[in-house]
């Protein structure tokens, strides 16, 4: 009988939690009719969330004796407009979201452009758990332990040339996976963008899980971006695509309504929103308001990439 190891495992054998505890059910006595000979003799293509990554290094990145929130709080209460705009409804409408198979091409200013599936992503580097904070534009904050690995790892494979001043991000989107993203008042698919050295800072995460365990599909599955000193739309989801380009590419909020949105929406409770002050925010689970902290806390990080810059016109 061969045994594999768990890093001989491959993203599209691991099975699903659903699907292990369909296979507990049959073995207790439930006809095959009734689960599909399909699902019991192959991985499901729906979103392998909740699966354990073996072997999680922890990391030097963490945030000390914050509390971290609930895997609840994390999975039930999100920003995917492509599963509609509600806080509460893509834990519901994104459960089926196929990620499997799944690519990320990356390409534009570089030497060696290619795609990477799931498992070359993973197998790049040693994942590791993060323990970031993040600040939402609308207030509300969180504290999540990531899983993944500097998003410069896989930017370092595709050999950047002297032309890549910045990194575009675009994510995945299907109408027909995603029914409601023509009511989300936002034009799709969703794209992002960095400048090149804050791509390349360790702290820019490319995450492919949380809590230990693969992304749930309202959290990004199966790839996303996680940028902690930033407002929380810039750490895109689901990733298809990254580009390296040398003009500053189209954001979407920023797009959609820059007066409200910059570029770099690096967190800063000194630029109040329009509507709001930044100047506080709600940690999500507690009632209580705490000061919101320049750069959500990574200014000794991250400070220096702006050196010489008006932080209020470039907000």
């Amino acid at each position: 009988m061969l045994i594999k190891k768990p890093a001989d495992l491959r993203y599209s054998e691991i099975t699903p939690k659903a699907l292990y505890l369909n296979r507990r059910n049959f073995l207790a006595g439930v006809p095959a009719a009734f689960l599909g000979a399909r699902e019991l003799m192959s991985p499901s293509a729906r979103a392998l969330a909740g699966t354990k990554f073996p072997n999680v290094q922890k990391s030097k990145y963490t945030v000390g004796d914050e509390k971290i929130n609930s895997y609840q709080e994390v999975t039930t209460y999100n920003n995917f407009y492509e599963f509609g705009t509600d806080k509460s409804q893509p834990a519901e409408t994104a459960k089926n979201f196929k990620t499997s198979p799944w690519s990320v091409s990356v390409e534009g200013a570089c030497a060696k452009p290619r795609k990477f599936t799931m498992d070359e992503i993973l197998a790049l580097a040693p994942l590791e758990e993060r323990i970031y904070r993040h600040r939402c534009v609308e207030a509300w904050s969180i504290v999540v332990p990531w899983v993944g690995y500097s998003l410069s790892v896989l930017l370092n494979q595709v050999q950047p040339t002297s032309k890549a001043n910045y990194v575009a991000f675009e994510t995945y989107y299907d109408v027909k996976q995603m029914p409601l993203g023509p009511r989300g008042g936002l034009p799709f698919p969703y794209v992002e963008g960095l400048r090149m050295d804050e791509a390349m800072h360790p702290l820019a995460l490319l995450s492919v899980g949380m809590f230990g365990e693969s992304l749930p599909p309202q959290d990004g599955a199966p790839v996303r971006m996680v940028l902690p000193w930033k407002y929380g739309f810039k750490s895109i989801k689901s990733l298809v695509k990254i580009k390296l380009v040398s003009s500053m590419p189209t954001a979407t909020w920023n797009a959609a309504n820059p007066s409200e949105y910059g570029f770099y929406s690096n967190v800063n409770p000194k630029v109040d929103h329009p509507r709001w002050s930044q100047s506080s925010e709600r940690r999500l689970g507690e009632f209580r308001k705490r000061p919101t902290l320049m750069f959500n806390g990574y200014g000794d990080q991250v400070a220096s990439l702006y050196n010489g810059m008006d932080l209020k016109k470039n907000y």
